[in-house]
């Protein structure tokens, strides 16, 4: 066995067991100990300081600089209290990361002392480097000046000794250069218009807000043979692995009892997640063999983004005590279950209700099927919109991989409400209703709760499915960041919604009854909407037919996906809205095709390294072996003999050849074709060239690489295997 490899495996198996941490105590003594949250604040306030902010934060209004500057004193109490030494603004740029920058309280005083500082405006706005971000344009290299400002809607919290401040972050001429400042207006938007539609029905509600549970899945890998696979320490994959005879086909992995090792990672992460107030409920054994999964309890959706670009870091961390790596790339290993990001929203009302989950009365449940008709038409108005939003390198990998939902945008409502919207159909197209006829309508939808478990949330193909009180949205990535789903999703039904009332308003004010009139448009909109509707095998061959027959996309890449992000009518929904300029639609379109290049250029890099220096050499070094060997049979045994015991590394050594010849032809033509890339200044254009000309070579000689981990002598083989990486020990 190879020195690396040997090495690796050797470290990993030799693990002790991790002590965890007592954690006796009860979770409730501690949940949000580290989060400067409404006890916080109640604590370290003064109560009319407390009731201004508070309501500031309530009604989205900006904050008086006195009260600043008392948050921000109390802010600094509490934050030294607990031990913090520094202070951060913590923000979401386009990398997709977070990022901070870190200010100590302390400065100089006289006669060689310190006095810890931190007043409002520090609170309130920080001048980081915006030059080295990715602004798609919207800066000069040389234009380095950029803002982030506080988001009073996320509460503060410490993290290493540091206090960190959940901020939005802009440009000097105040375009977004983050996910949080777009998501913020478009929660304004859906505000807005969903109250308005609310107060149709219900004159209390003052206040909508998109609430998420994500669902994140991840995989971990042992830090020693992680380290010895430079694909995945470059990559966050594998781009060479043959399929070990075990996997996940016996299914054995799935809600399985979790390892020791990996328990005691889990124990220690939701310690560190529950200090920071982020609410971890479910953990569980994923598909896939060292696949796991991380459910929280639902959260405003800001909050929960929050929460999920936290939880990924503290992961990290603390995989690394473990001696663990963990990988949150959609696809690292081929052959099983990539892992995704499932995005559980739904709207809710300051009066408590989720608007989509049916009630009880005849007047909750017009409500229900209003905001639920209108979301199911805004997706089919705006599908190839959603597909770009969760277009990216590693998702193009796993959608449609018989394992996740596939490119085509489509909706599962189940059966009973797919009945109930056929009856609506059908009824109203005949004519109009009896106040009966309505009310046995609205009733009937009442009783959905009952059977909603029986008739959803069981079709695993669909990108977007209704389950209960909520829609998934199955598709996002692993490694993504929620905002720009959630910012879509919000600022397409707030359009919509718009559009419902405007027509709604025109037909009563020519004397039709409310309740009809609202019947015959959302009549209207389940016509229209029909084609988005699926119930069945969305993996079929039979539905990328149907799906074509109905006009619906399947943008199978993300060059190809992205078009749609800078469409007339996309600039034309997120200007309506007030989210995004045109010129930040734009910016962010450019960063996408860049990065997408981006990660096609390393994974070519790297992959043409690992043939060069690490494949290649050592099939070459077998098949001297074998040659050597045969040269031996052949100077021992008579030639009759030699011919038939010398037939299999004959037969060996003529593959490796093959498969050696394939890779380095492969291989140049691959930098050849990337080398051509990188002439190319357009980022739509170069990530174009990247997806069809430079792309295919990693399949291809992926192909050859793993034919030869199969052919050359184990013991001689360098890098780390899938069955020996698939399985923690």
């Amino acid at each position: 066995m190879s020195n690396r490899r040997f090495t690796a495996l050797k470290e990993a198996l030799s693990h002790e067991p991790v002590i965890v941490p007592d954690m006796s105590t009860k979770v409730s003594e501690y949940f949000g100990k580290s989060v400067f949250d409404d006890r916080a604040m109640r604590e370290y306030l003064p109560e009319d300081v407390y009731k201004s902010i508070t309501e500031n934060i309530e009604k989205s209004e900006k904050i008086e600089k006195k009260i600043a500057d008392q948050v921000a004193s109390a802010m600094r109490a509490w934050a030294l209290s607990k031990g913090a030494t520094h202070y951060t603004h913590w923000f979401q740029p386009l990398t997709g990361a977070t990022a901070e920058k870190h200010d100590a309280f302390f400065n100089p005083a006289s006669d060689n002392r310190s006095i810890e500082q931190f007043d409002g405006g520090k609170l309130v706005q920080q001048e980081p480097d915006a030059s080295s971000f990715p602004s798609g344009g919207l800066r000069n290299t040389f234009e380095a000046r950029g803002y982030s400002a506080w988001d009073p809607s996320s509460p503060a919290f410490i993290m290493d000794g540091t206090l960190c401040i959940p901020t939005i972050f802009v440009a000097y001429t105040g375009e977004a250069l983050d996910f949080k400042t777009p998501l913020l207006k478009s929660t304004a938007a859906i505000d807005n218009e969903a109250t308005q539609v609310c107060q149709l029905f219900d004159r209390s509600v003052t206040r909508v807000y998109s609430t998420l549970g994500w669902e994140q899945e991840y995989f971990l890998v042992d830090e020693a043979l992680f380290h010895a696979r430079p694909d995945l320490v470059m990559t966050g994959r594998t781009l060479t692995g043959h399929a070990p005879a075990k996997g996940q086909q016996l299914e054995d992995h799935y809600f399985g009892a979790i390892a020791p090792r990996v328990k005691a990672f889990m124990k220690e992460f939701e310690y560190e997640a529950w200090l920071l107030g982020i609410p971890a409920k479910t953990r569980h054994n994923e598909v896939a063999p060292n696949q796991f999964e991380l459910a929280p309890v639902f959260e405003e959706a800001n909050l929960a983004i929050d929460h999920n670009q936290l939880v990924m870091v503290i992961m990290d961390k603390v995989a690394r005590r473990h001696k663990f790596r963990i990988l949150f790339h959609e696809k690292p290993f081929a052959g099983i279950n990539g892992s995704g990001k499932h995005n559980n929203w739904s709207l809710s009302t300051n009066t408590g209700k989720n608007l989509l989950s049916p009630g009880h009365t005849p007047k909750t449940n017009l409500l229900f099927l209003t905001f639920f008709v209108n979301f199911i038409k805004a997706v089919h108005e705006n599908a190839d919109l959603l597909r770009a939003a969760i277009a990216s390198a590693g998702n193009d990998h796993r959608l449609g991989a018989n394992e996740a939902p596939p490119a085509i945008i489509s909706i599962f409502i189940g059966s009973q409400l797919t009945k109930v919207l056929s009856d609506i159909e059908k009824k109203v197209k005949e004519g109009k209703m009896t106040p009966e006829e309505k009310t046995e309508l609205k009733l009937n939808i009442g009783k959905i709760p009952q059977i909603i478990l029986d008739n959803t949330d069981r079709n695993r193909t669909s990108p977007v499915a209704f389950t209960g009180n909520k829609f998934e949205v199955r598709a996002v990535g692993s490694s993504a960041n929620c905002a720009p789903t959630m910012i879509v999703l919000n600022t397409m039904l707030a359009s919509q919604l718009r559009t419902f009332r405007n027509t709604l308003e025109k037909a009563t004010s020519k004397g039709e009854d409310k309740d009809e009139a609202i019947f015959k448009i959302l009549r209207k909109y389940i016509t229209e909407s029909w084609p988005i509707l699926f119930e069945g095998n969305g993996y079929s061959e039979e539905w990328v037919k149907e799906a074509e027959k109905r006009g619906l996309s399947n943008l199978m890449n993300t060059p190809d996906a992205l078009i749609s992000y800078v469409s007339e009518k996309t600039k034309k929904l997120f200007e309506e809205n007030n989210v995004l300029t045109e010129k930040e639609l734009e910016a962010r379109w450019e960063i996408r095709h860049e990065n997408y290049a981006k990660v096609i250029q390393i994974e070519s890099r790297v992959l043409a390294d690992l043939a060069g220096n690490h494949i290649i050499p050592t099939a070459i070094k077998y098949q001297n072996v074998l040659v050597a060997n045969v040269k031996g049979l052949k100077e021992i045994l008579p030639k009759d003999q030699f011919e038939t015991q010398a037939e299999l590394q004959i037969y060996i050594i003529s593959k490796i050849s093959e498969h050696i010849s394939s890779i380095r032809k492969d291989v140049q033509e691959m930098i050849d074709k990337r080398k051509e890339a990188n002439t190319i200044e357009e980022a739509s254009k170069k990530a174009i060239f990247y997806c069809n000309e430079v792309k295919p070579f990693l399949e291809s000689i992926r192909y050859h690489v793993d034919k030869l981990e199969i052919l050359v002598d184990d013991e001689m083989w360098s890098l780390p295997k899938y069955r020996e990486m698939l399985f923690v020990k």
